[in-house]
């Protein structure tokens, strides 16, 4: 029994079978013999057999299905590189034709998906585009590399785009007002900039490519810490219906079950690393905190790009405490 489920565990990476046994191939004396037809078969099976196997041990797992296109660019980067320059005629056709429109397909499923589900996000009194994106990119990407791709577009989309003043709800409660935070990030950003002009013009006597590569890496920083900086005051703490979502910007996330809490406190105390507390903010000391949120059992906080930090006691900045904690003994009292 045993067996059979690691078996089953492992199923979807039977098709890449098919590509091992293509590159052998390649290495036989059955290929030097006739290299054109055992390219054209070896073209089909990287290209069409590989992917098409690999869905059918997929479709009935909660695998996303368009994992089935990396499957496919990876047929096309091996048959790319084991079948000789003179013999990939068909390859190069699917190149020429078929990987610019499968681009396009691409990125159009990718802003609709996301638009249709910022829309519904919408639709029920929120305004959070990084949940929207992450929501969406979940539906058609794989789990690690949809949380990277959900913040690198929403550190873009908050540096960009989100200019209209956030108004909060009854329920939400803002955390960056009283804190530092926001004029910390906001003179990285300025040294930033001057550091990449300073460096831009040492570097160009020397290298044009490294001046610009460089430059270019320092815009990017400067719109990732905007980004960052932005989404502050767009996405705030709140109380929802069955969970208290605690968020810090683009950088820390976790959704807590009022039934999980063992306590909500005013706590201003210094806190040493050893004692166990975890900051919402990875400022810590630096931004403060002025309650303490104490779990059951440990939970993880969701951090930038997806990283995970356990926590059983969690310190947190709120502009408004008292406040706070008063709805905190409200709603868990009606829960």
């Amino acid at each position: 029994m045993t067996q059979a489920i690691q078996l089953n565990r492992y199923l979807p990476l039977l098709p890449f079978i098919i590509p091992a046994l293509c590159i052998w191939v390649v290495n036989t004396s059955f290929f030097t013999e006739d290299p054109a037809s055992l390219s054209m078969a070896i073209t089909f099976d990287l290209l069409i057999s590989t992917p098409v196997f690999y869905y059918l041990t997929i479709r009935k797992r909660a695998i996303p299905k368009t994992t089935v296109i990396p499957v496919f660019i990876f047929g096309i980067v091996i048959a790319s590189i084991i079948l000789p320059s003179d013999h990939q005629y068909y390859l190069t056709l699917v190149k020429t034709w078929f990987l610019p429109v499968l681009e396009i397909s691409i990125i159009t499923y990718i802003v609709v998906t996301i638009r249709k589900a910022f829309k519904e996000f919408k639709s029920a009194d929120s305004l959070d585009f990084f949940s929207a994106a992450k929501e969406a990119s979940a539906k058609i990407l794989p789990k690690r590399v949809a949380i990277l791709f959900a913040t690198e577009l929403s550190v873009f989309y908050y540096g960009l785009f989100a200019w209209r003043k956030r108004k909060l709800s009854t329920n939400e409660y803002s955390y960056h007002q009283s804190a530092s935070t926001r004029m910390v990030l906001g003179v990285f950003i300025f040294l930033i900039i001057i550091e990449a002009v300073a460096v831009h013009l040492l570097l160009q006597s020397w290298s044009i490519i490294a001046a610009w590569i460089l430059t270019g890496l320092s815009i990017y920083g400067s719109f990732q810490l905007l980004g960052i900086l932005k989404s502050l005051s767009r996405r705030p703490i709140a109380f929802e219906t069955k969970k208290l979502i605690l968020r810090y910007g683009l950088m820390n996330e976790v959704a807590i079950p009022y039934d999980k809490i063992r306590q909500a406190i005013s706590f201003t105390h210094s806190v040493e690393k050893s004692d166990g507390y975890v900051h919402l903010s990875p400022f810590k000391e630096m931004e403060g905190h002025n309650i303490m949120i104490e779990v059951e059992n440990e939970m993880e906080l969701d951090g930038f790009y997806g990283v995970k930090k356990s926590f059983e006691k969690l310190l947190v900045y709120v502009d408004e405490p008292d406040l706070f904690l008063k709805n905190m003994e409200v709603v868990r009292i009606l829960s």
